[in-house]
């Protein structure tokens, strides 16, 4: 027998491998052997009348030639003509031709044994290998003597190979030895085997990839080893990420694929997939499996940490059966439901899916129902967060009915039900529920009717009263609410704030931590400023708790550069809150006082110029004007001495007396620290420049803070040259031209007749038909008031006469 594959025959010469090994015989081969027609040795020796032998297959189809062409039946090879077509088998020779092959397959066998075994040359080990897949090929039992032979493991050990061709050609091998062999399947299950094949999934080179995922992919059609695949730590992993791979060859991702849909007949795959982004089997199951598989599949998608686009998918495929679940299973079934639900309603688009998929009826059921058939606490903490989930989604919720009678969550009913379950439960769903209520009030549509339903039901004590909870997520929640009830309750808050429980105090150490900017300072300091200014009882009691030097102190900090994403609503929140003390100046004395103390003036004059808060600026402006308006009491007028004899009998030689330093608008002596004076630290300057700010807001509180420089107790000429100076004459006209709001007008219409009673502002505007112009439009269709002032500015420009008043004095 020959040492080598080389020696025996050039198998790497021909391309066709099958009849490669055909020739190759380690044994003589005899003529008797081969068939005359095909050149090849018979498998079914038959013999004709005259005693030539044939392959029968070969033999039968020259007869059907010879008989479709009309020809004579002849012998192939005497071409005599035949009387009969039938067929003897020669039993003889082809059990001779039998064993001989059986003894070259088995030398050949042997061969192949040696030519695996370690320091065998490439090329015999490649001719081994396609030996291998011959015999596998040419019989499904030789599939067996290659079990028996112990090859298996040997063509496994070829996987470690240095080289590619051998590893390559072995997981081929591999391929072909177990194609529809359970037997040989259950080999591979053994060691390492399937743990080496699927490192070959990460490998660099593509046709080492292919060729191991179509092993696998056979491979998985074992159950046995569908559990082995996917016990190996990345199998799923790389196997998920192969089919949305789209560098891969069409062919291999579809082998991927198909491998996967084979490994999810074992749960534990199933989770695996799920875990590594590929869910459809795991909601299949969900949807067709047994109520024990449904369940496992339920419970365990609960646990998956999904991403959004994800939610929406799981929302759209399953969640209608989860709701389903709720309505009617059992405990263990809800529980699981719920906890999938959880999940998924986490994002707003999956969310409406849910909803749509009726899931508000059966949650708001499980949340009111008390007695044998209600949820244990544990189960209603879940709904809670199901429903707070839902309600942020931003749903129609008041056309969507929840109860019997058709109620809807903004139902008073619902309402007065949720707010019992608030004072009635544990901190958990507590929180919970005050989240549903910030869903409902953060929503345009359903915030009145939520407000209402609180009022009825005066539960705005109790609410307050969270302020105070120390678990941080219940504070939070509550605080978020009353600051989005703040617009519409903002009295009924003041009223409950100013008690003696301290929640005042609590709000401003909220606001005041210094440990950055968190949501809850944003949401506790924007409660305090949406409350009512002018409410003298709240401002006195935040005085004397020193709220407001703890509010500025923050302010400073903010605006020396701390970022966070609330800074921007945390630091006009602050603004807002700070401006309340010049609300109250003229009745509160420790407000002048604090005031001066904090320099405020300055402070809001700073704030003018924070570009893009338009928010601050507004309230920086009003904040001004508040000020501004007590410059005239504050400002000290000095005595005049008393005039002598000689001057009281003979005036004509008296002087008037001269004061340097005084305000020219305010007569006094004036500071921007102590009076509040706006001529100081460039005020005027920076309100005229916003002014011409896009947003009218801002311009209309820039206007009524400059506005006090021409009102009744000042030098009205006076404060008119400030604002010539300043340049701030133009942009006053400007705004009158606009016309942007009927508020900004009437105020702009007031500003002008100031300026109009000096004579050379009157001059010139007399000649300008654009503003002549707005003052006739607004003495034509203003209100009432503006009329009035209307007409005066007219006549101080000559176009209403003076003895031609429309309106009666």
């Amino acid at each position: 027998m020959a040492g080598s594959w080389d020696k025996s025959y050039d198998l790497g010469s021909q391309s066709d491998d099958s009849y490669q090994f055909e020739r190759l015989h380690i044994e003589p081969m005899y003529d008797a052997f081969i068939c005359p027609l095909t050149k090849q040795i018979m498998r079914d020796p038959v013999s004709l009348e005259n005693g030539q032998t044939f392959e029968r297959e070969a033999i039968e189809k020259w007869f059907k030639e010879c008989k479709e062409s009309g020809r004579k039946l002849v012998c192939p090879l005497t071409l005599k003509e035949l009387r009969s077509p039938e067929l003897n088998p020669s039993i003889a020779l082809r059990n001779t031709i039998e064993e001989w092959n059986a003894r070259n397959e088995a030398a050949q066998l042997d061969m192949a044994r040696r030519s695996l075994s370690p320091g065998s040359g490439e090329n015999d080990i490649m001719q081994a290998l396609k030996f291998i897949q011959h015999l596998c090929q040419k019989s499904r039992s030789n599939k067996h003597v290659i079990r028996n032979a112990e090859l298996i493991p040997m063509i496994v050990d070829m996987l470690k190979s240095s080289s590619r061709r051998v590893r390559c050609k072995a997981l081929e091998t591999l391929l072909i030895v177990v194609e529809e062999d359970s037997d040989n399947k259950e080999i591979m299950a053994e060691g390492d085997t399937v743990r080496t094949i699927v490192k070959f999934l990460s490998h660099e080179q593509s046709k080492e990839r292919e060729e191991a995922v179509s092993l696998l992919y056979e491979l998985s059609k074992s159950e046995t080893l569908c559990e082995k695949i996917g016990s190996i730590n990345g199998a799923i992993l790389i196997l998920v990420g192969m089919t949305s791979s789209k560098s891969e060859h069409l062919l291999t991702v579809e082998k991927a694929d198909k491998t996967l849909e084979n490994l999810a007949m074992c749960e534990n795959n199933v989770r695996q997939m799920a875990e590594n982004g590929k869910l459809q089997p795991l909601l299949t199951l969900l949807l067709e499996g047994s109520p024990e598989t449904k369940l496992s599949m339920a419970s365990y998608l609960g646990e998956l940490v999904l991403n959004n686009d994800v939610k929406v998918f799981v929302a759209r495929t399953v969640g209608s059966s989860l709701v389903n679940i709720m309505r009617s299973g059992n405990i263990q079934s809800r529980e699981a439901a719920l906890k999938a639900l959880n999940q998924i309603s986490s994002f707003e688009a999956s969310a409406r899916v849910l909803i749509d998929a009726g899931i508000l009826p059966p949650l708001v059921n499980d949340l009111f129902t008390v007695g044998m058939n209600q949820l244990p606490v544990r189960l209603k903490e879940i709904s809670a967060t199901i429903l707070a989930n839902v309600v942020s989604s931003g749903y129609d919720f008041d056309s969507i009915p929840v109860g019997p009678v058709h109620q809807t969550l903004v139902s008073e009913e619902t309402v007065h039900n949720l707010l019992y379950l608030i004072s009635n439960t544990g901190p958990a769903i507590e929180c919970k529920l005050l989240q549903v209520l910030v869903g409902l009030t953060s929503s345009p549509s359903t915030v009145l009717s939520v407000v209402a339903a609180i009022k009825s039901s005066g539960a705005i004590i109790s609410l307050v009263q969270f302020i105070e909870a120390p678990q941080k997520d219940l504070r939070v929640a509550s605080i978020k609410l009353l600051h989005n009830l703040s617009p519409h309750m903002g009295q009924e808050l003041a009223d409950a704030l100013r008690g003696t429980a301290g929640q005042l105090g609590t709000l401003t150490k909220i606001i005041s931590e210094n440990i950055g900017i968190t949501e809850e300072q944003a949401e506790a300091v924007g409660l305090l400023a949406d409350l009512p200014e002018r409410d003298m009882g709240l401002t006195r009691q935040m005085l004397d708790e020193g709220a407001f030097p703890s509010v500025y102190s923050r302010l400073v900090t903010i605006r020396q550069g701390r970022s966070s994403r609330f800074v921007t609503p945390y630091q006009e929140g602050l603004v807002r809150v700070l401006s309340r003390i010049t609300f109250v100046l003229a009745e509160e004395p420790d407000a002048i006082a604090l005031c001066r103390e904090l320099n405020l003036a300055l402070q809001f004059i700073e704030l003018l110029q924070a570009n893009g808060l338009d928010n601050i600026q507004m309230v920086s402006a009003m904040a001004l004007e508040n000020l501004s308006q007590e410059s005239k009491n504050l400002t000290k007028i000095p005595e005049l001495p008393k005039p002598g004899f000689c001057v009281s009998i003979f005036p004509c030689f008296s002087e008037p007396p001269v004061t340097i330093g005084l305000c020219r608008v305010h007569r006094g002596t004036c500071s921007l620290k102590e009076t509040f004076c706006l001529l100081e630290g460039q005020a005027v300057e920076k309100l005229v420049a916003l002014l011409e700010h896009t947003n009218e807001k801002v311009v209309e509180a820039s206007l009524a803070a400059l506005s006090t420089l021409l009102d009744d107790g000042v030098d009205i000429e006076k404060g008119v040259t400030v604002l010539f100076e300043a340049e701030g004459i133009r942009p006053i006209l400007d705004v009158l031209q606009e016309k942007r709001t009927e508020s900004l007008r009437r105020r702009a219409v007031w500003v002008v007749e100031r300026l109009l009673r000096t004579d050379d502002i009157a001059y010139e505007v007399s000649g300008n038909p654009n503003v002549n112009t707005a003052l006739v439009d607004a003495f034509q269709h203003g209100d009432y008031r503006t009329r009035q002032v209307a007409e005066r500015a007219l006549k101080h420009i000559d176009k209403i006469p003076n003895f031609s008043g429309v309106f009666p004095g």
